[in-house]
């Protein structure tokens, strides 16, 4: 059966759309494929960690804390920067996956709400048509 996503390789920034508005509203989400790296400010949006908890704990502490919990995948030390888990079929966690929108989005990272200003190729984005 095939799916009716469109399969766009968004590791090769040379085959994305330039960005234009209403993009999204015919995309298959294809930009929550990709990695998202957010900060404590974004995990406290996002009811992940308590306010309390991220002024008082220790990035690193919090970080150990998540990934047993299976919240990230990756902590870099060095920026404090945090990688959201991916489902197996490397949809964020946040997607629904047959609406292909996003469950949390008034609450989402400031790496989602920037898309595609900033990122790999800012101004452009792996769009994808849903297919019928």
């Amino acid at each position: 059966m095939r799916s009716h996503i469109a399969i766009v390789n968004v590791d090769n920034c040379d085959t994305w759309t330039r960005y234009r508005n209403g993009l999204c509203s015919t995309c298959a989400a294809n930009c929550c494929t990709m990695p998202v790296e957010v900060k404590l400010p974004d995990l406290v949006r996002l009811e992940l960690v308590d306010p309390f908890e991220a002024e008082h704990e220790e990035p690193k502490q919090i970080a150990k804390r998540l990934q047993k919990m299976g919240v990230i995948e990756h902590f870099n030390f060095k920026n404090s920067i945090f990688t959201l888990s991916r489902r197996a079929n490397g949809d964020c966690q946040n997607l629904d996956a047959k609406t292909r929108r996003c469950t949390v989005y008034e609450k989402r990272p400031n790496t989602c709400r920037l898309h595609p200003q900033v990122g790999p190729r800012p101004g452009y984005c792996p769009y994808g048509a849903v297919r019928a």
